[in-house]
C-alpha cells in the first residue's frame, strides 16, 4: 500500500460519519424530487409537459442571469438534454445565492461594520496622481467591494505554510484581548492542536476566543463533537452553512476564508487551511506547498471586519455583537515601509459582484512586462482566457502555475482542458512537480501582487466566500516574485506538449471535460 494512501485514510478517520450525513443530506434532497414526480406517474402526458414548461421557464431565468455564459451555457444545455435530472441537479448544486432575508442581515451588519475602516479617497488620488498603475484597481476594491487601500500597513510574505503557522502562534501567544480565526477547513490533529493549546490558555486567561470553519470544508476532517470541545475550552465557535437534509439555496456557497485576528493589531491570511497535509506533516498528493501573509498596521481593520460580518450575518438565531467599537482600537503604528499600498478585500456571491475575477483580470490587462500565477485548479471563463491569451499577444510575459500531483482527478482533467486554449496565444504553462501547489497569488512587473484564498476556478470566483489582500510597491511584492523564481525550476513546462502534442482521444476527453467544469 502506498504510504499516501494509509496518511489519506489517517487524515479523516475522525470525520467520515459528518461526511456520510452530508452525503446522505444531498441523496435525501434529491430522492424527496424524484419521489415528488413519481407520485404523479399516472399522469405522464401532463407531468412531461409541466416538466418541460418549467425546463423552459428554468433556462430563460438562467440565461437572463447576469453571468458569464460560460457559466450559463452548461446548465441550459443539460437542462435542455436531460428536463427532469438537469432541473433536479441545478435545484441541488446548480443555485448560486440567498434568501432575501439573509441578503438583508449582511446588509444590515455591514452597514454598522464598513465605516468602521474609514474610504482612502485621498490615497487613491494620491495614487493616481503619481500615475501609479494599480490606482485603478484601488478604486474598484473600494467602490464596489467597499475596502478601502491603506498604506501606514507593512506586510511579511511567508512562501511556506510552516512558516506562516509559527508565526501564527507566536501572535496568538501574545493576544490580550481578541482572537478570531476563521477557516475552510480544520482538522482534528497535531497541526490544530498546537493552536488549540494557546487559544484554551488564553481563553482562561480572560481572552475573547472565536472560532468560525466551514462545514462541508471540514468535514472530513472532524467529528461531531468538534464544536462542542471546543467550548468546552472557553472557545466560542460558530460553523458557517451546516449540512441539512432540507432543499437549500445556500448550500452551494461555502465560507473558503482563511483568516486570523489577533487584538486588532495584527492579521494573517493565506492559502492554508488548519489541517496537517498543509504543513507537510503528512504527504497525500507529495510535497504541499502554500503560502501566506502577515499584516500589521492600518489594515488589519479590514480583516477585522470581514470576520464580524460572517460571524454576525450567517444566522439569524445567534446572539450577535451590539458593539463593534471595542474590536477596532486606536493603536498607534508607524509603517517600515510608509510609500507601500495594502489592500485587503473580500469576494461574496451574495452580491452578484465578482470581485475576484475583477481583480485579477485586472492586473493581467495593466501588465506590460510580465504576469505570473500559481492556483491548484485551473477552470476559467472565457473573459479569464481571452485577457491571459491579450496579454501574451502584448508581449507580456504569461506563466500560470498549477499542480504536478492532483488532489482530484476530475478536477485536475478540467484543469488540463484549459492548457491548449491558453498556450495557442501565448500563454506558458508549468506544472509542479514536487506535488501538489495550493497557492493562490499572483505578481506582476515588480509593482502589485496578490495572496489569499481565491483559486482560478468557478467555485472561488462564482460561489464562495473568499478573501485575497492586494500589495503594490512593497518589498512583499518583490518575495512573492522571488517565490516564482525559486517554484519555475522545479517545474515542468507543458507550453509545448499542450500547444499540439494532444491526441484525438485526449482532445475529445478534454472537450467533454470543458463542457462539465461549470456545474462541478
Amino acid at each position: 500500500m502506498r504510504p499516501e494512501t494509509v496518511e489519506k485514510k489517517s487524515a479523516v478517520r475522525n470525520g467520515i460519519g459528518h461526511l456520510f450525513f452530508a452525503v446522505l443530506a444531498i441523496a435525501l434532497e434529491g430522492a424527496a424530487i424524484v419521489m415528488l414526480i413519481t407520485r404523479f406517474v399516472g399522469y405522464a402526458e401532463e407531468l412531461t409537459i409541466a416538466s418541460r414548461l418549467f425546463s423552459m421557464v428554468l433556462i430563460l431565468l438562467i440565461y437572463a442571469q447576469h453571468k458569464t455564459a460560460s457559466m450559463k451555457m452548461p446548465w441550459i444545455m443539460l437542462i435542455m438534454a436531460f428536463p427532469i435530472f438537469g432541473v433536479t441537479f441545478y435545484l441541488l448544486v446548480g443555485l448560486s445565492g440567498s434568501t432575501r432575508r439573509m441578503r438583508d442581515r449582511f446588509l444590515a451588519i455591514d452597514l454598522q461594520l464598513f465605516p468602521m475602516m474609514g474610504r482612502s479617497d485621498e490615497r487613491i488620488a494620491r495614487a493616481k496622481k503619481e500615475r501609479n498603475p494599480s490606482a485603478s484597481v484601488f478604486r474598484y476594491i473600494q467602490d464596489y467591494a467597499g475596502f478601502p487601500v491603506f498604506q501606514n500597513s507593512d506586510v511579511v510574505y511567508y512562501k511556506n505554510a510552516s512558516e506562516g503557522l509559527e508565526a501564527q502562534k507566536e501572535e496568538l501567544r501574545k493576544a490580550e484581548k481578541f482572537i478570531f480565526m476563521e477557516y475552510h477547513a480544520i482538522e482534528d490533529a497535531e497541526a490544530w492542536h498546537g493552536i488549540q493549546e494557546i487559544l484554551a490558555e488564553k481563553a482562561q486567561n480572560g481572552v475573547e476566543v472565536r472560532l468560525f470553519y466551514d462545514d462541508i470544508g471540514s468535514a472530513s476532517f472532524i467529528s461531531g463533537d468538534f464544536r462542542r470541545k471546543m467550548e468546552h475550552l472557553g472557545i466560542q465557535c460558530r460553523v458557517f452553512n451546516p449540512v441539512t437534509p432540507t432543499l437549500n439555496i445556500f448550500f452551494n456557497n461555502r465560507d473558503h476564508r482563511k483568516i486570523t485576528v489577533v487584538d486588532g493589531r495584527v492579521a494573517f491570511t493565506g492559502g492554508y487551511n488548519l489541517a496537517n497535509e498543509y504543513f507537510n506533516i503528512t504527504h497525500p498528493y507529495g510535497f504541499w506547498k502554500d503560502t501566506g501573509v502577515r499584516v500589521e498596521g492600518d489594515a488589519v481593520k479590514s480583516f477585522t471586519v470581514m470576520f464580524l460580518e460572517m460571524w454576525n450575518a450567517i444566522r439569524a438565531t445567534d446572539e450577535d455583537d451590539r458593539n463593534f467599537d471595542r474590536f477596532f482600537p486606536q493603536i498607534p503604528y508607524r509603517a517600515k515601509e510608509p510609500g507601500g499600498y495594502v489592500q485587503p478585500f473580500a469576494d461574496s456571491p451574495i452580491d452578484n459582484e465578482q470581485v475576484g475575477e475583477n481583480v485579477y483580470i485586472s492586473i493581467i490587462e495593466q501588465a506590460k512586462d510580465y504576469v505570473w500565477f500559481v492556483t491548484p485548479y485551473l477552470i476559467i471563463t472565457d473573459e479569464m482566457t481571452h485577457a491571459f491569451g491579450l496579454a501574451a499577444k502584448r508581449g507580456v510575459d504569461v506563466r500560470i502555475v498549477t499542480p504536478g500531483i492532483p488532489d482530484k482527478r476530475i478536477v485536475y482533467g478540467v484543469t488540463r482542458s484549459y492548457y491548449n486554449g491558453l498556450v495557442r496565444n501565448g500563454v506558458r504553462i508549468y506544472e509542479y512537480t514536487p506535488g501538489f501547489c495550493h497557492e493562490k497569488q499572483c505578481v506582476s512587473d515588480d509593482r502589485i501582487a496578490t495572496c489569499g484564498t481565491i483559486n482560478l476556478d468557478y467555485r472561488s470566483l462564482y460561489h464562495h466566500f473568499e478573501d485575497g489582500c492586494l500589495m503594490a510597491d512593497c518589498s512583499a511584492v518583490m518575495k512573492v516574485k522571488e517565490d516564482f523564481q525559486e517554484t519555475f525550476p522545479v517545474c515542468r513546462e507543458v507550453t509545448e506538449k499542450y500547444r499540439n502534442g494532444r491526441s484525438r482521444f485526449m482532445r475529445l476527453y478534454q472537450l467533454v471535460f470543458r463542457l462539465i467544469a461549470p456545474l462541478l
